[in-house]
């Protein structure tokens, strides 16, 4: 299956490349809408005008679908638009480790991970760059990209933003971190993250629908989404696979991660001083069979 940016004419992807960069001078591109002129200042997200990039790599610890045998070639971004107390990433996310670079060395990057032989391109925390990453592409393309392209979210993303990709991303992987703003405000310091991630899921698969894997075992177009189980029901999880089920797909591709231990400020929360348990795991599981979800876990 041929990857959706290769499709576009060179008109139709500068077009999108304009708009996006006009967001930019009033920034809207994630659900903060905190309309700072990114040009001259940096917004909620801690970035200013130049792509920051913390590694590039073919990553092994991706969903099966993406890794393959060749891995997925990640470009992992600094900061980030959510907050997380208990980001394992935090030095990444919140801290911004990482090193500035220009959309034409971003564009290297990637030549070169198709050339080590990964099977996609995956922009971790891409929200906040989108305009420059979209640059990258661009310019990726014309020099011979043609494999698919992944936007790995955290979730935080304006819905407007998301229409702006479609015909670009093939894959999207948002997170569904809560099934309440409440619980997004306390821990992910963001004052409306389930009522802007819903928005963002929905938009998402109207684009690209449900996982296709190919014969070979590798993801080519559609969604995936991630839950992180947290301990004492944090995460709300039966009401996120609720959404999913009723309103996006019982066919989507959902992986429910257990990997949750405490980092970062998660020991200033008593509920979060200890790693979840196997049974709240295996409630999930079960919960996400119970509404007919089967695909990911």
């Amino acid at each position: 299956m041929e990857a959706l940016y290769l499709k576009l004419s060179k008109e139709t992807f500068e077009d999108k490349v304009v708009k996006l960069w006009e967001k930019l001078s009033s920034c809207n591109l994630c659900g903060w809408q905190c309309n700072v002129n990114r040009f001259t200042q940096k917004g909620t997200c801690n970035s200013g005008i130049t792509m920051k990039v913390s590694s590039s790599f073919p990553h092994y610890g991706e969903e099966r679908p993406l890794v393959g045998r060749n891995g997925s070639g990640t470009v992992f971004l600094s900061n980030c638009t959510c907050k997380c107390v208990y980001c394992q990433n935090w030095t990444i996310s919140q801290k911004g480790e990482g090193k500035e670079i220009s959309v034409e060395k971003v564009a290297i990057a990637m030549l070169g991970l198709q050339e080590i032989g990964c099977h996609n391109i995956n922009w971790v925390s891409p929200t906040h760059y989108v305009p420059q990453l979209m640059k990258s592409l661009l310019i990726a393309k014309e020099q011979g990209l043609n494999i698919p392209i992944v936007y790995n979210t955290g979730g935080y993303d304006c819905s407007e933003t998301i229409k702006l990709l479609k015909g670009i991303v093939d894959i999207y992987m948002p997170d569904i971190k809560y099934g309440s703003n409440e619980n997004g405000w306390k821990y992910s310091k963001i004052p409306d993250y389930w009522d802007v991630v819903r928005k963002a899921v929905k938009e998402m698969h109207s684009q690209v629908g449900d996982l296709k894997i190919n014969d070979a075992g590798i993801a080519e177009r559609g969604l995936i989404i991630r839950h992180l189980v947290l301990p004492f029901n944090i995460a709300e999880s039966e009401k996120v696979l609720e959404f999913i089920a009723r309103e996006i797909s019982t066919d989507s591709y959902v992986n429910i991660m257990d990997q949750y231990h405490p980092c970062y400020k998660a020991t200033n929360y008593e509920e979060l001083k200890r790693p979840i348990m196997r049974n709240e795991y295996q409630e999930v599981i079960d919960k996400a069979k119970h509404l007919g979800l089967h695909r990911g876990f």
